[in-house]
């Protein structure tokens, strides 16, 4: 899945446009794309489609080919006006259960083609009109269906239906929603994402996401959850998230990532997983 730098393209990156989550400059990303040998580069901002005319037009400056995409917060299998809050585990279980307190879930698109970007552009202002609840412009399955021709679509990370449904011991729920997806884009459009940062929450379900790929005959899709550009870079990304929470750095309690290698990595380095 993650073969030399000319054949590789990390797909899975949060620009500076998922608003004080992202530390990752558009320019610079780009850039250390091409230093990699990579030839391509993809975005998935959080919920929004405000870096796609700045990826291409500083792309293309330096020779790598944009695709443009967002990992857009969906309903949990609910109407996108319905603001009800799902738990589908037990109480036990709620840190396994859905995300955002129960309203909402993560899923990884990108455009394959123009119609494609235009169908993500018009899919995003819908869920900002229409699908919003609290800071989440949401997508339900209405309008991922509604906007899918040309578009390619992931599992997304952890916060995704699959693998919170796989969390909580429902193989046979995370089945059915990822045929529905791939119902909906279609079986060359729909890919199982692996990704691994030394997390429990990752490591956990990556068998079962194998064998749902089997089972489907879905392609994977070896992502990194990239929020900065550089290894070192870790620090600026840490303070982006204080400034989010409202905490500070010596808070032991505050909002962090867990495990490591939020950056942009390699092939080689994505090959060592």
């Amino acid at each position: 899945m993650a073969g030399s730098g000319s054949d590789f393209v990390q797909l899975h990156n949060h620009t500076h446009y998922s608003l004080l989550d992202g530390a990752s400059k558009i320019p610079d990303l780009v850039r250390r794309t091409k230093e990699l040998g990579m030839t391509a580069v993809g975005i998935a901002d959080h919920g929004n489609m405000h870096g796609a005319y700045e990826m291409w037009s500083e792309a293309v400056k330096v020779g790598v080919k944009p695709i443009i995409g967002i990992e857009a917060y969906t309903t949990p299998e609910t109407a996108r006006q319905d603001k009800t809050r799902v738990h589908w585990g037990t109480e036990a279980q709620r840190s396994d259960d859905v995300s955002g307190g129960g309203l909402i879930a993560h899923l990884t698109l990108w455009a394959e083609t123009d119609e494609g970007l235009k169908n993500l552009l018009k899919a995003s202002s819908v869920a900002n009109l229409e699908g919003r609840v609290m800071r989440y412009p949401r997508m339900d399955n209405e309008v991922l269906s509604t906007y899918s021709k040309g578009v390619i679509c992931g599992s997304g990370c952890p916060s995704g239906i699959i693998q919170t449904r796989l969390r909580l011991g429902q193989f046979d729920e995370a089945l059915r929603y990822a045929g529905e997806l791939q119902d909906i884009y279609g079986r060359d459009n729909f890919y199982i994402e692996l990704m691994d940062h030394g997390l429990k929450i990752e490591t956990q379900v990556t068998n079962e996401l194998l064998d749902i790929a089997k089972r489907l005959n879905a392609p994977l899709l070896a992502t990194n959850d990239s929020h900065y550009v550089l290894e070192e870079d870790r620090g600026a990304q840490d303070a982006m998230l204080c400034i989010n929470s409202g905490s500070r750095l010596d808070d032991p309690d505050r909002f962090r990532f867990d495990g490591s290698g939020y950056y942009l990595k390699s092939a080689e380095e994505m090959r060592a997983l």
